[in-house]
C-alpha cells in the first residue's frame, strides 16, 4: 500500500509545476510541434508515469496499472461511443439518406452560418444532454462535413459550440457527481451553474458567426443569432433553476431549434453565406416529400429516443442488471488517499448494455433494418470504421491513461492545491482549476469528482458560499472541453482529420482561453458585488432518491414507450427498396 503525497518537493508551488509538466508537454506537442495525437498521447502518459514514480514516489507497478486502467476506460465506454456514432453516420451516407438530410436542412436555410447554429449549436447541445462524452461532436461534426463544410471548420466549430451545454451533459451527470462529492444539494448547484453559463450560452452563437464570417457577416444574421442564443440561454436558466440538473440541455436545445426554425420561416438573410471558393451546390428541395424526409431523419430520431432513455436513472436501473464490475488487480485499495487517509477503490465497470455507445449501436441496427442494409454490408461499414479510427482509439486510451496516473499519483491534486493558495483572489482563478481538470480527463464529470471538494473547501476558507466553488469548477471546466485531447481525437475521427489533431488544437485553444476568462470574471463578480445571484439553499439537504422498485417500474414504462414509438416509426418509413 502506498500513500499519496501531494507535496513531494516540500514546496507546493514547485510540486505543482512538476505535476504540470505532462500538461505543458501536451500543449507543446500539439500546438507547437504539431505532433500527431496518438504520438503526443503516448509520450504524455509515459512522462506522467516517470514523474509519478521518480518524483511523487508512486511504485512503478501502480503507475503502470493506473495507466492501463485509464486506457481500458478510454476504449470502453469512451471509444465505444465514437465507433458507434461514426458507424451510424456512415450508414446514412452509404444508403444515400444523408443527401436527403442535406436537402431538408437546405430547405430551412442554405446559409452555412445558420446551419452551424441549427446543427453544431442546438442539435449538438441536445446530443450532449442526452448522451454526453463524444457523441455531440462525433455526430454533429460528421453532419456538417456531409453538408459540405471544410472538415477542420466543422470539427472546430462543433467543439466551440459544445461549450455551454457540457455542465448539464448526459442528463446532468456532472452536476449530480459534484453534489455527491461535495455534499451540496445538486439542485442548488444546478441553480448556480444556471446563473453562470446562460451568459456564455447567449454569446456562443454570435461568436461562432464571427469566427466564420467576421463582424460584417454577423451584421447580416445577428437576428438569427439572437433568437438561437437568447432562447437557449433563457430556457437553460429557467430549467436549471426550477427543474434541476437533469433536463436543461434537452429543454434549451429543443427550444432553440424550434425558435430558430420558426423564425427562419419569416426571416432570411439577404444573401446566403458560403465558405470562400466553395462550389455552388444544387439542392433537391422542391421534390422532397414528408415520408422521404422522415425516413432520412429516422436514424437520428431513433438515436435521440435511445440515448435519451439510456441517460435516465430509471432505465439504467434495468440495463445495469447485466453490468460486470471487478477490482483492478494490484491497484484496488493499494493507494491511500492523501486527503482522507482511506484506501482508494479501483473498480472497472463493464456496463456493456447501459453504455451510451450501446444505445447508439442499437439505433444503428434499427436503422439498418429500416433502410434495408444487409448484415454483410453493415459489417463492412463497421470494419471500415474500425480501420479509420484505430489511431483515434490509441489517442483516447493514452489520454485517459495519463488522467488516471495523474489522479492516482496525486499530481492533479497538487495542481488544485496550488491554485487554492490564491486566497481572496481564488474565485478569479477557481474556474481555471476546472479547466485543467477537463483538459486532463476530457470530462466535466471527472473534473468535478477530482476538484469539487477542494473548490468548496477553499471557498469556505475565504468566506464565500461553497456552492459557487463547485459551480465555478463545472462552468470553468466546460471551456476546457474543446481543447481536451480526448475531445479533439473524437472530432478528428468524425470529420476525417485523423493525424491533424495539432491543427484542430491550434484552431480551438484561443477560443477556450477567451471563454475561460469570461467565466473567471463572472465567478469573481459573483463572489463579491454579484453575490446576490448565489441561490439560497439548506446545507446537507439532498434530493429524495427513488427506491430500486420505483426506478425499475418507471424504466420499464419508458422502454416500452420507446419500443412502441420505434416500431411505429419504422413501420411507417420502411420500404422494400432504398
Amino acid at each position: 500500500m502506498w500513500t499519496q503525497n501531494f507535496d513531494p518537493m516540500n514546496n507546493l508551488l514547485l510540486s505543482a509545476l512538476i505535476a504540470a509538466i505532462p500538461i505543458f508537454f501536451m500543449f507543446w506537442a500539439l500546438a507547437i510541434k504539431r505532433m500527431k495525437g496518438h504520438f503526443a498521447g503516448l509520450w504524455t502518459v509515459l512522462t506522467a508515469i516517470l514523474l509519478a514514480a521518480f518524483v511523487y514516489g508512486m511504485p512503478v507497478d501502480l503507475a503502470i496499472v493506473s495507466a492501463i486502467q485509464g486506457a481500458i476506460y478510454g476504449i470502453f465506454p469512451i471509444g465505444w461511443i465514437v465507433i458507434t456514432a461514426v458507424f451510424l453516420y456512415n450508414i446514412t451516407v452509404k444508403t444515400g439518406q444523408f443527401e436527403i438530410i442535406k436537402d431538408s436542412i437546405a430547405s430551412i436555410t442554405d446559409d452555412r452560418r445558420l446551419q452551424v447554429l441549427l446543427i453544431g449549436f442546438s442539435f449538438g447541445a441536445f446530443l450532449e444532454g442526452a448522451a454526453g462524452f463524444g457523441a455531440p461532436v462525433a455526430i454533429a461534426g460528421g453532419m456538417l462535413v456531409g453538408l459540405g463544410f471544410n472538415p477542420l471548420y466543422a470539427a472546430g466549430l462543433c467543439l466551440i459550440a459544445n461549450t455551454a451545454p457540457v455542465a448539464f451533459g448526459a442528463i446532468g451527470i456532472p452536476i449530480i457527481v459534484g453534489g455527491q462529492v461535495t455534499g451540496i444539494d445538486d439542485f442548488a448547484i444546478a441553480q448556480m451553474v444556471g446563473r453562470q453559463l446562460p451568459f456564455l450560452s447567449f454569446f456562443v452563437p454570435f461568436w461562432l458567426i464571427i469566427i466564420m464570417s467576421g463582424f460584417k457577416g454577423l451584421k447580416e444574421v445577428w437576428p438569427a443569432a439572437l433568437v438561437s442564443g437568447g432562447s437557449f440561454a433563457i430556457a437553460q436558466w429557467w430549467s436549471s433553476n426550477y427543474l434541476g440538473p437533469l433536463l436543461p440541455d434537452i429543454i434549451s436545445s429543443l427550444v432553440s431549434i424550434i425558435a430558430l426554425v420558426i423564425f427562419l420561416r419569416f426571416w432570411k438573410p439577404k444573401k446566403a453565406w458560403r465558405f470562400k471558393d466553395e462550389p455552388e451546390q444544387t439542392y433537391n428541395v422542391g421534390k422532397l416529400h414528408f415520408k422521404e424526409v422522415l425516413r432520412a431523419w429516422s436514424p437520428f430520431i431513433i438515436l435521440t429516443l435511445f440515448v435519451g432513455d439510456w441517460g435516465m436513472n430509471s432505465v439504467k436501473a434495468i440495463l445495469n442488471k447485466v453490468t460486470v464490475a471487478f477490482e483492478v488487480p494490484l491497484l484496488h485499495e493499494a493507494v491511500i488517499s492523501g486527503t482522507t487517509g482511506n484506501p482508494n477503490a479501483a473498480i472497472y465497470t463493464l456496463n456493456s448494455i447501459s453504455a451510451a455507445g450501446t444505445a447508439i449501436l442499437l439505433a444503428a441496427i434499427v436503422t439498418m433494418i429500416i433502410l434495408r442494409v444487409s448484415i454483410g454490408d453493415g459489417l463492412k461499414i463497421f470494419g471500415d470504421v474500425i480501420k479509420t479510427l484505430k489511431f483515434t482509439l490509441v489517442t483516447i486510451a493514452a489520454v485517459l491513461g495519463f488522467a488516471y496516473v495523474g489522479n492516482n499519483s496525486g499530481m492533479t491534486t497538487s495542481l488544485g492545491l496550488a491554485f487554492a493558495q490564491a486566497g481572496g483572489l481564488f474565485p478569479l482563478v477557481s474556474p481555471l482549476v476546472g479547466w485543467i481538470g477537463v483538459f486532463v480527463t476530457g470530462s466535466d464529470t471527472s473534473a468535478n469528482a477530482l476538484f469539487g471538494k477542494l473548490q468548496t473547501t477553499a471557498f469556505e476558507q475565504i468566506g464565500v458560499d461553497p456552492v459557487l466553488g463547485i459551480s465555478a469548477n463545472s462552468s470553468g471546466g466546460v471551456t476546457g472541453k474543446m481543447i481536451s485531447p480526448q475531445s479533439i481525437a473524437v472530432a478528428t475521427a468524425a470529420t476525417g482529420l485523423v493525424g491533424k489533431e495539432a491543427d484542430l488544437f491550434r484552431f480551438t485553444v484561443g477560443h477556450s482561453l477567451f471563454f475561460l476568462a469570461i467565466i473567471c470574471v463572472i465567478t469573481y463578480l459573483q463572489s463579491g458585488p454579484l453575490s446576490w445571484m448565489i441561490p439560497e439553499y439548506t446545507a446537507g439537504v439532498t434530493a429524495a432518491v427513488k427506491t430500486q422498485a420505483e426506478l425499475m417500474q418507471t424504466g420499464s414504462i419508458i422502454l416500452l414507450t420507446t419500443l412502441i414509438i420505434t416500431l411505429a416509426l419504422g413501420t411507417y418509413v420502411y420500404r422494400r427498396k432504398v
